[in-house]
C-alpha cells in the first residue's frame, strides 16, 4: 500500500492519514477511528479501504484489489464482494444509494466521500484543492426511488395476476356459478386492479421515505404503512361512495386504509430486513416479504379487518342478488361457506403473496442493475 495517487495528496499527507465524513482512516497505525472510537476491520479489509481512500472519484478495478491487496493469492470475486459488504456495512453505508463505496457494475468500486488528509480542517477550500467535485447525491436517491416505485407496481400486478386467477378458477368451478369465463376474467381483473394500485402505494411510500432520508431503508416500515394508509383509505371512500350512490347502500367494512396500512408495513419490514446486509437475492427477498406480508395478513383477519376475499364475500352476502359466490374457498378448509376460518387462511395467502412479490421484484430489479 505504499503507492499513492496524483490527487493532490502529497505522502506525508497519506502518512498522517485521512478524515471523510466522522471517520479518521490511519494507514501508518493500520486503524479506522468513528468519532474517536476504533472500527473493526481485519487487515485484509483495511487494505481494501486504504486502497479506495488514496484515490477518491477514480475507479478502483477489481484486479487492482487482487493485486494490491490479496497480492496474488487466488481468490474469487465473491471475496472481494464480502470485502465491499463489510465495509459498507462499518461504515452505514448502503449499495443501494451510496455515500461512500459506489459500485460500477462489471468493473470495480469507487470511493465518493469527500476526503481530506488529517492534518487539516474541513473546510471548502482544502477539500476543493484535493478533490474532484464530489457527486450529487440527491439525483441518485431519487433515481433509486424511482426504480422501487417502478418495479414495486409490477410485483403488486404479479400478485394480483396469481391471487385472481386462484379466486377466478374457484368461483367459476361452482355449478351454481353462471358465465365461468366471464366471472375468471371480472375477478382477475378486479384482483390486479386492487393489487397493482395498493402496490403503488406503499412502494411510492416507501420510496419517498428512502430518498429523503440519509439512512437507506431505515425508514422502509414508515413508508410503507403510510403509503397503505393512504391508498387504502381513499379506495374505501371512493368505494363505498360509488356503492351508496349507484345501489343505494353499502357494503361496509371492506378493505381500507388500516387493512392497507398493515400490508404496507410489512412490505416495508421485508424489504428493511432483507437489504440490511447489501441488495439480497430475490429468493431471500421474496421469502421475508412474504413471511412478513402473511403474518400482517392473518393480524388483519384477527382483529375482523378483510383484505380481497373477505371483501368478496361481504359484497356477495350483502347483494342477494349477485351471482359471485366463493365459497368453494371455505370448502378447501372445511367450512360451509366463507367463515372465520376462510376468512384468516384467505387473508394470510394474500399477504404473503403481495409481500413476497413486491418485495421480490424490487430485490431482483435492484439487483440485476448491480450486476
Amino acid at each position: 500500500m505504499e503507492r499513492i495517487p496524483a490527487w493532490g495528496f502529497t505522502k506525508d499527507m497519506a502518512a498522517a492519514g485521512f478524515r471523510f465524513e466522522g471517520f479518521h482512516l490511519d494507514p501508518a497505525n493500520r486503524r479506522l477511528m468513528r468519532d474517536g472510537m476504533p472500527v473493526e476491520l481485519n487487515a485484509r479489509y483495511l487494505d481494501a479501504l486504504v486502497l479506495l481512500v488514496h484515490e477518491p472519484g477514480q475507479l478502483v478495478p477489481k484486479d487492482r484489489f487482487m493485486a494490491e491487496v490479496w497480492r496474488g493469492i487466488p481468490v474469487t470475486d465473491e471475496a472481494l464482494t464480502q470485502c465491499i459488504r463489510t465495509l459498507r456495512r462499518q461504515l452505514g453505508d448502503d449499495a443501494a444509494s451510496p455515500r461512500f463505496i459506489e459500485t460500477v457494475p462489471k468493473h470495480g468500486y469507487r470511493f465518493i466521500a469527500p476526503v481530506r488528509p488529517a492534518e487539516e480542517t474541513a473546510s471548502p477550500e482544502s477539500l476543493a484543492s484535493h478533490l474532484p467535485e464530489p457527486l450529487p447525491r440527491l439525483p441518485g436517491r431519487w433515481d433509486e426511488a424511482a426504480l422501487t416505485a417502478g418495479f414495486g407496481v409490477l410485483g403488486g400486478g404479479i400478485a394480483g395476476l396469481i391471487g385472481g386467477l386462484i379466486y377466478g378458477l374457484a368461483a367459476a368451478s361452482q355449478p351454481a356459478q353462471g358465465g365461468a369465463a366471464s366471472t375468471l376474467l371480472v375477478l382477475l381483473c378486479i384482483a390486479i386492479l386492487l393489487a397493482t394500485v395498493g402496490a403503488a402505494g406503499v412502494s411510492a411510500g416507501i420510496a419517498a421515505a428512502n430518498a429523503l432520508s440519509e439512512r437507506p431503508w431505515r425508514w422502509s416500515v414508515a413508508g410503507g404503512a403510510a403509503g397503505g394508509l393512504v391508498v387504502g383509505a381513499l379506495g374505501k371512500m371512493l368505494g363505498l361512495d360509488a356503492f351508496s350512490l349507484l345501489l343505494g347502500q353499502s357494503p361496509g367494512n371492506i378493505t381500507g386504509g388500516a387493512e392497507g396500512a398493515a400490508l404496507g408495513a410489512a412490505v416495508g419490514l421485508g424489504i428493511w430486513i432483507a437489504h440490511r446486509r447489501g441488495t439480497p437475492r430475490f429468493r431471500d427477498a421474496a421469502l421475508l416479504g412474504g413471511l412478513s406480508g402473511g403474518l400482517a395478513g392473518l393480524f388483519v383477519a384477527l382483529l375482523g379487518g378483510r383484505l380481497l376475499a373477505g371483501s368478496l364475500a361481504l359484497l356477495a352476502g350483502q347483494f342477494p342478488g349477485a351471482r359471485l359466490r366463493i365459497d368453494q374457498i371455505g370448502a378447501l378448509v372445511g367450512e360451509t361457506g366463507f367463515g372465520p376460518l376462510s376468512q384468516a387462511v384467505s387473508a394470510t395467502l394474500e399477504g404473503a403473496l403481495f409481500g413476497a412479490c413486491v418485495t421480490g421484484v424490487i430485490a431482483l430489479a435492484r439487483r440485476e442493475r448491480r450486476a
